[in-house]
């Protein structure tokens, strides 16, 4: 008898015959196993047939998900991937309309699966589909479903982009540039163009000819946000992978089609929430535009460059706006230089003699000498008033506007990540950021008078440079993180923000931190800990109580696909199944097909020792993925993989599992909520001893008297 770790109890279904509860050997072949269950209801050639689990999912049952099985799980046996696929193969070749769509709709919902996505290809079935969409006799649902079962088959990474033909993507790219069309057949047509570009070199060079940004741009002007996400989606697929002579081309072309406010109008400031995957595309778009400065960020002046040193004679002239010059005569050319001495040294800039050389060091490189001219032309008043104020003051006092400029760019550059890929998970664009077209000058413009204004506040001497950088940077940070929705928002909030407000802020912090430190007080922080991290432990538990969508992801970085787990409100069993579409709310127990008793849950791990990151060609591990990625594994090979929406949820996760394992939560959202309690309750429990000093050790013990003949005696 075979142990009872290994004995599987389920049901299985079959059209017309009462279900059958048999006991699976998962050490027994599966072949074996599907062959007992057809002698029972006496078919033959069980070489045709396979068990799918009976949910909506149509996911057959392999060698290698088999593991996967439940105790009281419900499976069906049906006709096994090859002669599925066979049969689709067929029907969608049916001459009739009605037969053929139905075959359509069921190859749509197999090609999930990649036990049948595998069979159909290799009866050449992705070149059946295309030659379906380049006929171009198919419209509406027959030509939507097409779509998406190409879709779902391309998902699974197995036939290479590289193979479609110029006809294939002109018809694709008609579906996209005749407005209006039915929104299923834009929004995958949208999607085959995204995995086009991203994919292959010469598929961008292809579908770049088919489709421009004009005929993209109506598509963010309708009211459905998918498809003005997968518009979005397409422009950066277009953006990103365009050559790098061709990047500024681009970039020019989508200003002269105003996408930056149209954008604006119609997304950003729209009436309605952006969901997840609309603020990544945001995001990714907001970081690719940045990327258009790496160029100058990169470039060193070159101080024989005179039309560069042009630059800094204009920032001269603006500044002091010298309406005279020596002439040239051999006894005034010391003059002149003398004078142009003095002038860059109350411009601020370190070479006094030749600033040129202040421009050589990559980043900021030419770009801090843009930011300065750019602030000099359309701030000239401000420009003026720094320049003439610093000018004005001691020599150790003055805030020298050439180095602050260049000092600034460089933090600025660093603050938006010029010059770096955008992550594949994150969602952190900045509305105001849409609302100029010039909005990296604009936001320097904006942060070198803070520095200005910081500095005096700080009554800073030059020794204090790098002190006042830092301010100066918590400070944009600080107002950066409450999204401001202009530029306008941006500085009122650094007004909230002066240097003043950031002493008193560090201070807060710094007495939730590292205040309390005397002896009393931490053995009363380790007599309170435990009830905290108790206090901890029932808030992680109890999210994983309400549950957790999750999306799945695979080589193809969007995936319009979800599954949700969340626990048992005992703790006992992890309750999980697949969803067609994000849920708005909780999605209750019964409604998720799958368990996992906790008892069973042998280890959590997480990064790259997750098992679905070690797959070759599951995922691309880079690094914010892998920050993500956490397993439970169970039994002898069982898995259940995730890969968390945010941060956030990630550490919720690991620390539920953890303490529902009896193991220590490791998390840093942990640590922060521990210190933030523990410095809560303290202060909550010395509130009666304000303002008493408490001493950092306690009273000696006084030594014993000579006698007790001061004891009352009750006798």
């Amino acid at each position: 008898m075979p142990p009872l770790v290994d004995i599987v109890k389920v049901a299985i279904e079959w059209p017309g015959a009462f279900p059958k509860l048999m006991e699976i050997d998962q050490k027994k072949p599966l072949s074996a196993i599907i062959k007992e269950v057809c002698d029972g209801w006496s078919l033959t050639n069980h070489d045709y047939y396979a068990l799918q689990h009976a949910d909506s999912s149509n996911f057959y049952i392999t060698e290698k998900n088999r593991n996967e099985i439940k105790n009281g799980a419900i499976l069906r046996l049906t006709t096994s991937p090859a002669q599925n696929a066979l049969q689709l193969h067929e029907r969608i070749q049916s001459s009739s309309m009605d037969a053929k769509l139905e075959a359509l709709k069921d190859l749509a919902s197999y090609s999930r699966d990649v036990t049948f996505a595998q069979e159909f290809i290799n009866l050449d079935g992705i070149s059946l589909l295309t030659q379906m969409v380049e006929s171009g006799t198919d419209f509406g649902d027959m030509l939507s479903f097409t779509l998406t079962a190409f879709v779902e088959l391309m998902d699974h990474g197995i036939v290479s982009w590289d193979t479609f033909s110029v006809a294939f993507i002109k018809k694709i790219a008609s579906y996209v540039s005749k407005f209006p069309t039915d929104i299923a057949i834009l929004q995958r047509s949208l999607a085959i163009l995204e995995s086009m570009v991203l994919n292959s070199h010469d598929l961008y060079q292809k579908v770049a000819q088919e489709i421009t940004i004009g005929q993209l741009i109506p598509h963010l002007q309708g009211a459905d946000q998918e498809i003005q996400t997968y518009t979005i989606a397409v422009i950066n697929a277009l953006f990103l992978k365009a050559p790098d002579d061709r990047r500024q081309e681009m970039a020019n072309i989508l200003a002269q089609k105003q996408l930056r406010a149209i954008i604006l109008q119609h997304v950003i400031r729209a009436q309605r929430a952006i969901n997840n995957e609309m603020a990544h595309q945001l995001y990714v778009l907001q970081v690719l535009t940045f990327n258009l400065l790496e160029d100058r960020m990169m470039t060193k002046m070159d101080p024989q460059d005179q039309a560069q040193r042009d630059i800094i004679f204009e920032l001269r002239r603006i500044a002091f706006d010298a309406e005279s010059e020596p002439n040239n005569s051999s006894g005034n050319v010391e003059k002149r230089k003398s004078m142009y001495t003095r002038d860059y040294k109350k411009l601020g800039f370190i070479n006094h003699v030749n600033p040129a050389m202040d421009f050589t060091q990559t980043p900021p490189g030419m770009l801090a000498l843009d930011n300065m001219l750019y602030f000099a032309k359309h701030q000239q008043d401000a420009y003026i008033r720094i320049v003439l104020e610093n000018s004005s003051r001691e020599d150790k006092h003055e805030c020298p506007f050439g180095r602050s400029s260049i000092e600034l760019t460089k933090m600025l550059c660093d603050i938006l990540k010029v010059g770096e890929l955008p992550s594949e998970t994150c969602n952190d664009f900045h509305p105001m950021f849409f609302t100029h077209d010039r909005s990296f000058e604009e936001f320097f413009c904006i942060c070198i008078q803070l520095l200005n204004k910081t500095w005096k506040e700080m009554r800073a001497t030059s020794e204090d440079f790098n002190k006042v950088m830092q301010v100066v940077k918590e400070q944009i940070m600080r107002a950066l993180t409450t999204k401001p929705s202009s530029l306008d928002q941006f500085k009122s909030k650094l007004q909230n923000l002066s240097y003043t407000e950031i002493l008193k802020i560090r201070q807060s912090e710094r007495m939730n931190q590292e205040d309390f430190q005397s002896r009393p007080i931490l053995e009363l922080k380790e007599k309170i800990q435990p009830e905290i991290l108790e206090l901890i432990k029932q808030q992680r538990l109890n999210r994983l109580v309400e549950g957790t969508c999750f999306r799945k992801l695979n080589s193809r970085r969007r995936q319009d696909k979800f599954w949700y787990c969340r626990l048992s409100p005992n703790h006992k069993v992890l309750h999980y199944g697949d969803l067609e579409e994000s849920p708005q709310g909780e999605v209750p127990h019964d409604s998720l097909q799958d368990k996992l008793p906790v008892a069973d849950i042998k280890a959590v791990v997480t990064g790259k020792d997750c098992p679905h990151m070690k797959e070759k060609g599951a995922l691309k591990q880079n690094k914010e993925v892998l920050e993500l990625a956490f397993s439970i594994l169970y039994d002898s090979n069982g898995q259940l993989n995730f890969i968390a929406p945010d941060k956030h949820e990630y550490c919720v996760w690991t620390d539920g599992l953890n303490a529902l394992l009896g193991k220590d939560m490791m998390s840093e959202l942990t640590r922060n909520d521990l210190d933030t309690l523990l410095s809560m309750e303290i202060k909550l429990r010395l509130l009666d001893l304000e303002n008493i000093q408490i001493p950092d050790a306690p009273p000696p013990i006084p030594k014993e008297p000579s006698n007790y003949d001061f004891v009352y005696d009750c006798n």
